[in-house]
């Protein structure tokens, strides 16, 4: 069983993905913790010394490294699944799962993060929400399609922490029972 959290930045996976692998007995890795270790700098760091670019590859190495392992809920970075390699290797190797949020509280969970590369200028630089906002809908608008082809999509927009959780696990379970009936 290899369970891949997918989602926009502040969707959730982080703290849902720990809970979730106790839950359902597995382990647990966080991809950019996971590349920060490897790399020995922050996401941030690694942005500002080496750009997105090796960012994405280190992250896509790492990732296909933990492909290999079995019993385990990774939690993606959020443009992880924006790599068809990395896609294609996820949706034959384990179940995808989209944290799906809203851009008004995504918004209100990234307008102060500083560790946040791609929004960092804007948090640093004081501007606009409208203009924040754009940003955010823009970057959903083209991860929607690759988000929502994931094989359980949850919106962790309302519902509390440990009913998002048990919706997950149920789903998983339904999901995982149905590939092994095949």
């Amino acid at each position: 069983m290899r369970i891949y959290l997918t989602g926009f930045m502040t969707s959730g996976k982080s703290t849902i993905g720990p809970i979730l692998a106790n839950v359902l007995g597995l382990e647990f890795f966080d991809l950019d913790h996971e590349v920060e270790i490897e790399e020995k700098l922050t996401v941030v760091e690694i942005f500002e010394k080496h750009g997105e670019q090796y960012f994405r590859e280190s992250e896509a190495k790492l990732l296909n490294k933990l492909s290999e392992i079995d019993n385990i809920v990774v939690s993606l970075g959020g443009g992880t699944i924006t790599n068809k390699s990395n896609f294609e290797m996820m949706k034959s190797t384990g179940k995808i799962i989209y944290l799906k949020v809203s851009a008004n509280t995504l918004l209100k969970r990234l307008k102060h993060k500083t560790d946040r590369p791609i929004f960092r200028d804007m948090v640093l630089g004081n501007y606009k929400e409208e203009e924040f906002l754009k940003r955010i809908r823009d970057l959903l608008e083209k991860r929607k399609e690759l988000y929502e082809r994931a094989d359980i999509i949850i919106d962790t927009e309302i519902t509390p922490l440990g009913q998002t959780i048990d919706r997950i696990a149920k789903n998983i379970k339904h999901v995982f029972h149905e590939k092994n009936r095949s």
